[in-house]
């Protein structure tokens, strides 16, 4: 798909779930993340890097990350 610039994200390329708390890649999304319904769900959390919303808490995405600890 594509990066996002609606919500709060600004063109980053990590999404975080803040419901889910999942980080997602949308150089890599996949149909499963459904990432239109987290921005309109206002539970976008923009990330310049996976390693940052790691640190925060998030996990990865098992669709478009891989490696998920849950």
């Amino acid at each position: 798909m594509a990066r996002r610039y609606s919500g709060n994200m600004n063109g980053e390329r990590y999404l975080a779930n803040t419901n889910t708390t999942e980080v997602h890649d949308l150089d890599n999304e996949q149909t499963n993340c459904q990432i239109d319904e987290i921005i309109k769900a206002g539970h976008d959390r923009p990330y310049n890097s996976q390693s940052a919303a790691n640190s925060a808490g998030y996990d990865n995405c098992v669709y478009c990350i891989g490696g998920s600890t849950r």
